[in-house]
């Protein structure tokens, strides 16, 4: 086989695992939308035997994964897109109740990928792990409480407590945590890198920016 042959087969053998990878991010995003499989990696394994591949090199990568729900949303669950704008409102409304705790946004409602049954996720920071309920118990606001194991980086992890509560027909989640993770977010278990954080002041800037596309587009 000459040089260029063998280029040429390696070439078409790539093309054909990137559309592999392709349609597995987009079985995978399907059976999150669909069937609320909360779990990247489940659902990449789901997508990978439904449609018979089996190598490993055609499964996505988790953000491919989350790129691929985002479309299929917008495609597909217009209200998924109302719900992620109310959920994003909401959001700020529990962040400026929550102000002296350096609220941030995390997870699928920043991310953009949330539906109608995920709950508003945010990262209080306070050193005294007590001061968030003591807050919620202040203003009559019945939380549950919970923990949640987080990554600081690669080699510290550690558990820390969680608040659960309903406001505006919402649920809210609240993980608390100490001061000085402010200055660098934990990693997130989609890839492993520190978390896409919002502060109350970009989120504000974000809404913004929607409600102007929005506009332009004829919404």
């Amino acid at each position: 086989m000459s040089h260029h042959a063998r280029q040429h087969a390696h070439q078409h053998a790539e093309t054909r695992t990137r559309e592999r990878r392709r349609r597995l991010a987009h079985e995978a995003a399907r059976l999150m939308a669909e069937s609320g499989i909360r779990d990247y990696h489940q659902a990449k394994l789901k997508a990978a035997e439904r449609l018979g591949i089996h190598d490993d090199a055609s499964l996505p990568r988790n953000r491919e994964i989350e790129d691929a729900l985002r479309e299929y949303q917008r495609l597909f669950q217009r209200d998924s897109i109302d719900g992620l704008r109310q959920r994003r409102e909401a959001a700020l409304r529990a962040m400026e109740f929550f102000a002296e705790f350096e609220p941030r946004l995390v997870g699928p409602v920043l991310e953009g990928t949330a539906d109608t049954r995920t709950p508003v996720a945010l990262h209080l920071y306070s050193d005294d792990p007590d001061a968030a309920a003591r807050h919620l118990d202040q203003h009559g606001i019945p939380a549950e409480a919970r923990s949640r194991r987080l990554r600081l980086d690669r080699e510290r992890s550690d558990d820390f407590p969680v608040w659960v509560f309903s406001a505006e027909d919402l649920a809210f989640d609240l993980t608390v945590l100490p001061l000085d993770v402010l200055r660098q977010a934990p990693l997130s278990s989609v890839d492993e890198k520190p978390m896409k954080r919002a502060s109350a002041s970009q989120l504000r800037q974000m809404l913004a920016e929607e409600e102007i596309a929005g506009y332009e587009v004829g919404e």
